[in-house]
């Protein structure tokens, strides 16, 4: 990953590959992904607080970042575990936003698809919880 990033975002796997494109419909993966977020335990999804998710097709770099990074998902904002009290005063929500291009360029069927969604999902929300990319790999969600 370029050094300019943030740790903790899941990008497209490196190195020589064939072509993979599946292509699915906006409609489709939005059922996807909505799928992936109805697959969180109740529990979690409870303690989800103040976060939108919105997809996107691809992610376009910042200033000062590579600009072929290619991510699958993105996270933004704040953390549960590093709130305050002074936190709620007036915060816009956390943004988990998935890449639907990015996803689809690497996979080459629809049960690919709904699996990288799935653990992209899995990833950003973790992120939410305030799991670092670390522990992520540790656990299989990298």
């Amino acid at each position: 990953m370029p050094a300019s990033l943030p740790p903790g975002l899941p990008t497209a796997p490196e190195g020589p590959s064939e072509p993979l494109r599946f292509t699915m419909s906006e409609d489709e993966f939005e059922t996807a992904v909505q799928d992936a977020l109805d697959s969180i335990p109740d529990k979690l999804a409870r303690a989800m607080d103040n976060v939108a998710v919105f997809i996107e097709d691809d992610y376009a770099p910042k200033p000062g970042e590579d600009p072929d990074t290619v991510l699958l998902g993105l996270y933004e904002g704040v953390p549960l575990t590093e709130r305050d009290s002074w936190w709620d005063a007036g915060s816009l929500p956390d943004r988990i936003t998935i890449f639907r291009e990015a996803i689809l360029d690497i996979c080459a069927s629809r049960e690919d698809v709904i699996h990288e969604v799935a653990v992209t999902v899995v990833h950003e929300v973790a992120h939410h919880f305030g799991i670092d990319d670390d522990r992520l790999h540790e656990l299989g969600w990298g």
